[in-house]
C-alpha cells in the first residue's frame, strides 16, 4: 500500500513500523469514540440492572465525557514533556483495564468510577493520536492518514448507537465494555513494539495553574451542554455551570497572557491558517452536535419511527463519509487542502438545508439521501482541514495542535448540543407538552447557520500564507 511505502528522504518511520503504529492508534481511537457514544442506548437497561434511577444512569455516560473533556489539553501538553510513547501506552493500558472494570462492576458507584478512569485514559490517547500519526508518517502522506483517522472518528460516532443496539439486543450491557479488552490488549502490544522512544522532550515547566483552569473550563462547558440537552431548560444548575465555565475561561485567558510558559503556547495561534482552521472545525462540530441532538427527536417524536429505525436512518451519514473521506485525504496531499475542505463544507451546508426542509411525511429514501449528502460533505471537509491544522505548525508543536483539534471537536459538539437543547426546551415548554416540530426544524436551521459560519472561516484562510518553513507537500 502507498501508506507504507518508503521513499528516499521520507521522514518518520519505515513502512512496516508505520503499519503497526497505525493499527494501534486506529484501534485505540475506535474504542475511545465508541465508548463515548455507544452506551447511550443502553442507559435504561443499565439503570434497571443496577437498580438506580434514570438521573443516576445518565452519569454512566456523562462521567466518561466529562473526564475526557477535562483532560484533553493536559495530556496534549504532557506529551511534549515526556514524549508520545509513555502517555499513549499508559493511557491505552489504563483504558483497557478500566473497560474490564466496567464490565465487572456490580454497583452504580463502581461503574461511574471506572467510567471516570476510562475517560481520563481515553483523553490520553485521543488528544495525541493525530500528532503520533504525523510523527511516524512522511509529509507526503499526511493528508491520507489523517483522512483515514477522520473517517474513523466520524463514522464511529454515527455507527456507535446502531452497534450498541445490536450488542444490547444479543447480549447484556456488560459486553459494551468487555469487547474492548482483546483489541485493547492487541493494540497495546503493537504500540509497545512500534512506537519510537522519545529522543528529545521539552524541558519547559508544566503549567499547573493553566492545566487546572483548562480542565475547569472544558468540564463546566460539558456540564452546561448536558443540562441543556437534557431538555430541562434554564435552571440553577445550568446557570451555575455556565458561570464556572465563563469565569474559568476568562481566568485561563488572563493567565496564559501573563505566564512565561503557558499550557498552550500562543505562537501556534499566531499562524492565521492554523487559527482559522481551528475555528472552521469548531463551527462545523457545533453544526454536527446540534444536528445529532435534533434528528433523533425528528425521526421518533415527529415522524413516529421506532428507535431502531431512527438509528438506521443515520447510517447514510457514515456511508457518505466512508465513500469520500479517503479520497479527500489523498486529494489534500496533491491539491490545496483549504479549497477541498471548503468545497466539502459547502456540500455539508446543502445537506443540512435539505434536512431542515424535510416535508411533513417524507419517505425513508428521501431522509437517507439527505443524510448521505451531509456525510459526503463532512467527509470531504474533515480530513483536509485536519491536515491544514497539523501542517501549519512546526513539527515540535504537533502535540499542541493535536490537542487543539480534539478540544475544538469536543467543545463544538457540546456547544451544538447546548444550542439544540435550549431551542427544544424553550419551545416545547412554551407551547405544549409534546415536542413541537418547529423546535426541531429551528435546531436544524441553527446547525445550518453554524455550518455557514464554518464556510466563512474556511474561505477567509484561502488568501493567508502557509507557515514559514513548511515542506513542499504542506504548501500544496
Amino acid at each position: 500500500m502507498m501508506l507504507f511505502s518508503h521513499l528516499p528522504g521520507d521522514e518518520g518511520l519505515p513502512g512496516h513500523a508505520r503499519a503497526r503504529v497505525m493499527a494501534a492508534v486506529m484501534t485505540t481511537t475506535l474504542m475511545g469514540v465508541f465508548d463515548g457514544t455507544m452506551i447511550n442506548i443502553a442507559l435504561p437497561s443499565m439503570a434497571n440492572a443496577l437498580h438506580v434511577s434514570a438521573s443516576v444512569a445518565v452519569w454512566f455516560a456523562n462521567a466518561y465525557l466529562l473526564a475526557a473533556a477535562m483532560m484533553l489539553a493536559v495530556f496534549a501538553v504532557l506529551a511534549t514533556r515526556v514524549g508520545f510513547r509513555p502517555v499513549f501506552l499508559s493511557g491505552l493500558a489504563a483504558f483497557t483495564l478500566a473497560s474490564l472494570g466496567c464490565a465487572l462492576a456490580s454497583s452504580a458507584d463502581l461503574l461511574i468510577g471506572m467510567r471516570v478512569i476510562q475517560g481520563i485514559a481515553g483523553a490520553a490517547t485521543l488528544s495525541i493520536a493525530p500528532a503520533i500519526l504525523r510523527s511516524v508518517f512522511p509529509g507526503r502522506l499526511l493528508g491520507r492518514i489523517l483522512g483515514l483517522h477522520a473517517l474513523l472518528i466520524a463514522s464511529s460516532t454515527a455507527i456507535a448507537p446502531v452497534l450498541g443496539g445490536v450488542i444490547l439486543h444479543a447480549l447484556s450491557w456488560q459486553w459494551l465494555f468487555a469487547i474492548n479488552v482483546i483489541p485493547g490488549t492487541v493494540a497495546l502490544w503493537l504500540a509497545c513494539n512500534a512506537l519510537p522512544r522519545p529522543k528529545a522532550v521539552d524541558k519547559t515547566p508544566f503549567d499547573v495553574p493553566g492545566a487546572l483552569l483548562s480542565a475547569m473550563f472544558l468540564g463546566a462547558t460539558v456540564m452546561t451542554a448536558n443540562s441543556f440537552s437534557g431538555l430541562q431548560g434554564f435552571n440553577t444548575d445550568v446557570l451555575s455551570w455556565a458561570s464556572v465555565a465563563l469565569v474559568s475561561a476568562v481566568a485561563f485567558t488572563r493567565h496564559s497572557r501573563r505566564t512565561r510558559d503557558p499550557l498552550l503556547p500562543p505562537v501556534i495561534f499566531q499562524n492565521a491558517r492554523f487559527t482559522l482552521a481551528a475555528l472552521t472545525s469548531l463551527a462545523s462540530f457545533v453544526s454536527q452536535g446540534a444536528t445529532f441532538i435534533a434528528l433523533p427527536f425528528l425521526f421518533q417524536n415527529v415522524y413516529g419511527f421506532s428507535p431502531v429505525v431512527a438509528a438506521l436512518l443515520f447510517t447514510p451519514w457514515p456511508i457518505g463519509i466512508v465513500l469520500i473521506a479517503p479520497h479527500a485525504g489523498r486529494w489534500a496531499d496533491t491539491f490545496s487542502a483549504p479549497v477541498i475542505s471548503t468545497l466539502g463544507l459547502m456540500i455539508f451546508v446543502v445537506g443540512l438545508v435539505l434536512l431542515a426542509m424535510l416535508p411533513a411525511s417524507p419517505s425513508t429514501w428521501d431522509i437517507c439521501l439527505r443524510n448521505l449528502v451531509c456525510g459526503i460533505g463532512f467527509g470531504c471537509f474533515q480530513s483536509p482541514n485536519n491536515r491544514e491544522m497539523l501542517s501549519n505548525v512546526a513539527r515540535e508543536y504537533a502535540s499542541y495542535a493535536s490537542g487543539v483539534l480534539a478540544i475544538v471537536r469536543t467543545f463544538g459538539q457540546c456547544l451544538g448540543a447546548a444550542a439544540a437543547g435550549v431551542v427544544l426546551a424553550m419551545i416545547t415548554t412554551a407551547s405544549r407538552p409534546g415536542l413541537d416540530v418547529q423546535a426541531v426544524h429551528l435546531s436544524l436551521w441553527i446547525a445550518v447557520a453554524a455550518s455557514a459560519a464554518s464556510v466563512a472561516f474556511s474561505l477567509s484562510r484561502l488568501r493567508k500564507p502557509v507557515r514559514a518553513g513548511a515542506s513542499e507537500q504542506e504548501q500544496r
